[in-house]
């Protein structure tokens, strides 16, 4: 088993920036891939970035690509969203996934039907 904990969501002002942190314990060896999605109200949860562990490959939604950074620090198990250039369309929450079983493609690692691990999620709140 592998918990996860989100950290880092707020309410900023369009053009702002916020960090996410999702802090990962357990069985954390056996985690290959992990990713940030979102969701928003009436909508489906979202990829919006996804790292590929083994080999330290990221994929990034369109919508975020050149605005959002995906990283880790494995030795505090820990990773991490900057968010820069935020919009209102960015509102949403934003849960931290993690996966024991993946592929390193956009396709599979944005797709939240992928991830069996899931933290409780952050709110991202932005204003015009």
């Amino acid at each position: 088993q592998v918990q996860l904990v989100e950290s880092g969501g707020g309410s900023v002002q369009t053009g702002g920036s916020l960090r996410l942190s999702c802090v990962a314990s357990g069985d954390t060896y056996s985690t290959y891939c992990m990713g940030w999605f979102r969701q928003a109200p009436g909508k489906e949860r979202e990829g919006v970035a996804a790292i590929y562990t083994g080999g330290g490959y990221t994929y990034y939604a369109d919508s975020v690509k050149g605005r959002f950074t995906i990283s880790q620090d494995n030795a505090k198990n820990t990773m991490y969203l900057q968010m820069n250039s935020l919009k209102p369309e960015d509102t949403a929450r934003y849960y931290c996934a993690a996966a024991g079983t993946c592929v390193a493609a956009q396709w599979y690692l944005l797709s939240h039907r992928n991830f069996g691990y899931w933290g409780q999620g952050t709110r991202v709140t932005v204003s015009s």
